[in-house]
């Protein structure tokens, strides 16, 4: 039976131990290869949680993916990424993935660049439902990265090998980038999709009294009905509208203000409790910055 609490990993070396596998050349950053783990991963119950980053390339794959509401099928392999503290689910498919894993300690990153940079790179707060998919070339850029990086570990360490390995990490996560952008593209339809529920359940709850009793929409309340996280919803509603998931929010509610202000005879601050709004204030403020007048100067554009 599986351990009733997530794993936790303080070190690199303490997670290839358990994995089976040597210690590590640097105790900060290794990379792994799937078919060299011996040991059952579903020994780890719950999932584990990791105190360095990781990313890894699967291949393989078992059945199907969940991705965002759907399930599909990618033949090709794909990229994942997990930033420090995050949760990981032990799959029990996964021992029949083959690829490779990089894991990196901020330790390791911390007096360079990327150290403080590496926050831009969104896609590691992104679950691992919505990995990057890769295509045949994407996939030899990526493997021609691993066995880079594989290569400066064998080599004896010198002066320039940390220099070195950061700037493949570099490399990866910067194609990494070009890829999530692609996959917006490719995945059009998919995300149509998901911007029509999102905007269907916008609608719900700028239509429900009830629902606004308990103020504006947040952005992770959003995600969590679409069941993605909330740094994709809003990369993705950036490529494909060049809108955040907070600008959405905003669009639907000053939508649905101007429809309230023309067809009702609510004061402006019943129409901003209405809309949710703690302070009419705030309902102005929002309003006048998007529709360029105020409230009052709108509805009396009707008269």
């Amino acid at each position: 039976m599986g351990n009733l609490q997530p794993v936790i990993f303080q070190s690199i070396s303490a997670m290839l131990k358990t994995l089976g596998l040597p210690k590590p050349m640097h105790p900060l950053v290794a990379l792994v290869n799937y078919k060299d783990i011996k040991v059952d991963t579903t020994q780890l119950g719950l999932g584990y949680v990791l105190n360095f980053y990781k990313v890894s390339f699967k291949e393989h794959f078992a059945g199907q993916i969940r991705y965002g509401q759907g399930h599909y099928d990618f033949e090709e392999g794909g990229l994942s990424f997990t930033a420090p503290n995050q949760l990981i689910a032990a799959a029990a498919e996964e021992k029949d993935y083959s690829g490779y894993t990089l894991l990196f300690h901020p330790d390791f990153i911390r007096n360079y660049p990327l150290g403080k940079q590496i926050a831009k790179y969104g896609f590691f707060s992104y679950s691992v439902a919505e990995a990057l998919y890769l295509s045949d070339k994407e996939k030899k850029i990526i493997f021609s990265v691993f066995d880079n990086i594989a290569m400066e570990l064998d080599t004896s360490t010198d002066h320039f090998s940390q220099d070195v390995l950061i700037s493949q990490i570099e490399v990866l996560l910067n194609y990494s980038n070009r890829f999530y952008s692609r996959q917006f593209i490719t995945r059009k339809i998919v995300h149509n999709d998901l911007i029509a529920e999102m905007e269907a359940y916008l609608t719900e709850i700028f239509t429900n009294e009830k629902s606004l009793l308990e103020g504006l929409p947040a952005v992770q309340e959003i995600a969590d009905h679409l069941k993605v996280s909330p740094r994709y919803l809003n990369d993705m509603l950036r490529s494909l509208t060049g809108q955040t998931t907070q600008q959405h929010i905003h669009n639907k509610l000053i939508e649905n203000a101007k429809d309230i202000l023309s067809t009702s005879n609510l004061t402006i601050a019943e129409i901003a409790y209405n809309l949710g709004f703690e302070h009419p204030q705030s309902f102005n403020r929002l309003f006048k910055t998007r529709v360029k007048v105020s409230p009052l100067e709108f509805r009396q554009s009707f008269s």
